[in-house]
């Protein structure tokens, strides 16, 4: 079957059009995609301005259009931190749906982590053991881990590279007090998951998804995305200690000109580098394997899962 999934993320609101069915791997069919980055639309008062508000509606639109013209016989639609923490986030799915005839889930920020362990675990299966798994998205990080693919612990923290850049930073580049001042918030707030996470056991494992992670692991010598899904991408602790320096010493305009880093993202690098340095650092995890699944996948991979012909309990195929 052909699914599609919208996914309204605190950065870009992307549909992706793929073909799957139970048992099999889905397949990109067609992507499309916008840098609306949400977060930079809530004002003061913690809602989304018209102008984000408008902006969302037409991509929704031109998405439900795209959807139908390449045959999509479901279509998933789901949102993240932005819209989940936004005042007015049930009043604009309300719009959405009204004004383009589809309803948006809001992901909670556990089922988000948990969502993107089952895909971490379905793209590197059972002998990686227990998993560790950490995404930086624009409005949180994520971060589980488990043996299984239900994680034992699921945890979301405010600390998305987006939201920190708006937060945090008030020039270009960022004064040192500002980062340090950022650095301390970031580790204080990580720390204070790491027992609940390492009480179940040690990862065999180590794995980053988002474009953060993907970024950091391109400019420290990761295969570019053209050599394809398959080539294994790795960051060293070492590396993102060294960039984290590097980084939050040059303006937007000169990270987007290193390689691998888009011009849209060049301004959170930075945020986002602290982060991924001080979860390194805290759980110990001297080198992150980068997976190219994430959360999207999750949605499509539990969507599969409840499909006509998988097994039930008893063995026997079900209708």
């Amino acid at each position: 079957m052909r699914l599609g999934v919208l996914d309204i993320g605190s950065n870009t609101v992307h549909l992706l059009v793929v073909d799957a069915h139970h048992g099999a791997r889905p397949i990109p069919a067609y992507s499309h995609k916008e840098e609306l980055r949400l977060t930079e639309y809530l004002g003061e008062d913690n809602r989304l301005a018209e102008r984000g508000v408008e902006r969302l509606c037409a991509f929704v639109k031109e998405a439900v259009e795209l959807a139908e013209d390449k045959g999509v016989e479901d279509l998933l639609g789901f949102a993240t931190s932005a819209v989940r923490e936004a005042a007015n986030g049930e009043e604009v799915l309300a719009r959405v749906e009204d004004g383009c005839g589809v309803r948006i889930e809001v992901l909670s920020g556990r089922d988000e982590a948990r969502l993107t362990f089952l895909a971490v675990r379905r793209w590197f299966g059972w002998s990686s053991g227990r998993l560790l798994a950490f995404d930086i998205g624009g409005g949180s990080l994520e971060i589980a881990a488990g043996v299984d693919e239900e994680p034992d612990v699921a945890v979301s923290l405010p600390l998305g590279a987006g939201r920190l850049t708006r937060d945090w930073f008030t020039a270009d580049p960022p004064p040192a007090d500002e980062v340090r001042r950022l650095r301390r918030h970031v580790r204080t707030e990580i720390a204070r998951t790491v027992g609940s996470v390492v009480r179940h056991g040690r990862p065999h494992r180590a794995v980053a998804t988002s474009k953060t992670f993907k970024q950091l692991a391109r400019i420290a010598g990761a295969a570019p995305t053209s050599e394809g899904l398959y080539v294994p991408r790795r960051l060293t602790r070492q590396d993102t200690a060294d960039w984290v320096t590097k980084l939050t010493g040059m303006s937007a305009a000169e990270r987007g000109r290193l390689s691998g880093v888009s011009e849209g993202r060049a301004a959170q690098l930075a945020a986002g580098a602290l982060v991924a340095d001080a979860a390194m650092d805290l759980f110990e995890v001297d080198r992150l394997e980068v997976c190219p699944w994430a959360l999207r996948e999750g949605v499509i991979l539990r969507r599969l899962d409840l499909l006509p012909g998988r097994l039930d309990p008893s063995g026997l195929v079900a209708d």
